[in-house]
């Protein structure tokens, strides 16, 4: 199998992958717009930042998997590799712990003004007077959108500073909400009204683009602060400009909407001008224990997709097919079996959407289910009980 790496992985890593028997094409420095060019001949994609764009896909002739080296797949044109039958994953989970740090660090930051006290030191201005002033995090209200392992662990460590905390996610349920110590939220704005400090945690979709907007800054009480080390397009900043300037809304970013691609670049977001907020370079995941993990991550998905053919962490592989009928065959382990089978469904012009045949111990007998896009006439279904390999077969509407 060809292995293109997009992007830096530790060559432990690396060297894993090669004894599977994979040849390595190790070009960390690609950037999206190169993709197409190399994708040729390749099995499996390996990316961090890089962008996967449609046209990639179209230039492959032989990819299966792309596999994102880290959270999220906002990166990569899902569609069109489900469209073409290419698998995409990646490594949840396994960042979260640096990307709560780095959340964490950033309020702090904001709450004890450390980046502006650190200009003003390095230009050789002491001003203990203005630093001194700050609000203290024990008591206050911290609101967390999107409520996935790496807010759960942040509400962990702001709940060890004594803050009260709150939370939405679309998923989450006061019986869950309960169980973390946290208050349920049933709304992104309520979450805004009830705190101090806000984090975002959501992944980046169509539903949560431009999620906090205007009339949710609106409801941030005045000098509240926002943090977000998920992804720059959950803000609107054009909003959140006027926020800061209307309403002295302070500000920890990690991500912005218009951010470089690659590890270095010429890089001017307007907010960065503004009193109150300060910013990071997209590193929530850049720590050497969360890069440890998600290469080990990488490496555990491909050699399983090797060995077995199962694609763990898969995100496009479809929750509900079109089928509306179950066909359950028990057969005899012999060879064409199921080959004759599928004939006749084709026959009635019948589609198979899934396909699950488990064998018996000492492989002499399987039953496979066999999810239909219609129901087969009565005579493909005594053609196939009629088969000498066939013990039973039923058709079920699926419910």
């Amino acid at each position: 199998m060809n292995v293109l790496v997009a992007d830096s992985l530790p060559e432990s890593c690396l060297e894993q992958i090669r004894m599977l028997g994979c040849r390595i094409t190790y070009k960390p420095d690609l950037k999206a717009d190169d993709l197409p060019g190399r994708i040729a001949d390749q099995g499996i994609l390996v990316v961090r930042s890089t962008q996967v764009l449609p046209a990639t896909i179209e230039k492959s002739n032989a990819l299966q998997m792309i596999i994102r080296a880290g959270a999220g797949v906002n990166t990569i044109a899902v569609d069109a590799a489900s469209a073409h039958g290419i698998f995409v994953t990646n490594c949840p989970g396994k960042n979260a712990t640096a990307v709560a740090e780095l959340a964490l660090g950033l309020i702090l930051a904001l709450d004890r003004r450390i980046v502006e006290g650190t200009v003003d030191l390095r230009a050789g201005r002491w001003n203990k007077k203005e630093y001194s002033q700050a609000r203290g995090l024990a008591g206050r209200t911290l609101g967390i959108l999107g409520f996935g392992q790496i807010g759960r662990l942040l509400a962990l460590r702001a709940q060890a500073c004594e803050m009260r905390v709150c939370a939405w996610s679309r998923s989450l349920t006061p019986e869950r909400a309960s169980d973390a110590g946290v208050e349920f939220c049933n709304w992104p704005r309520e979450v805004a009204r009830r705190s101090d400090i806000v984090s975002i945690h959501c992944a980046a979709t169509p539903e949560t683009h431009h999620l906090v907007d205007a009339e949710f800054l609106e409801n941030m009480p005045a000098g509240a602060y926002l943090i977000n080390t998920a992804r720059g397009g959950i803000i609107d900043e054009q909003a959140l400009a006027s926020a800061v300037r209307q309403r002295g809304i302070r500000v920890g970013l990690d991500v912005f909407e218009d951010e470089p691609e690659g590890g270095t670049a010429s890089f001017k977001s307007p907010l960065l001008d503004l009193p109150g907020v300060i910013g990071t370079h997209h590193i929530g995941a850049s720590t050497d224990q969360a890069q440890d993990a998600i290469a080990a991550e990488v490496a555990r998905i491909v050699r399983r997709f090797l060995l077995s053919g199962e694609v763990l962490n898969c995100v496009n592989i479809a929750e509900q097919t079109p089928a509306t009928w179950q066909l359950i065959v028990r057969h005899y382990d012999r060879v064409g079996v199921l080959a004759a089978i599928l004939e006749v469904i084709r026959g009635d012009q019948i589609n198979a959407e899934e396909i699950t045949n488990r064998v018996f111990a000492g492989a002499r007998a399987a039953c496979c289910s066999i999810m239909l896009s219609d129901r087969p006439s009565e005579a493909a279904m005594e053609r196939i009980r009629g088969s000498a390999d066939v013990i039973q077969a039923e058709i079920r509407a699926v419910v």
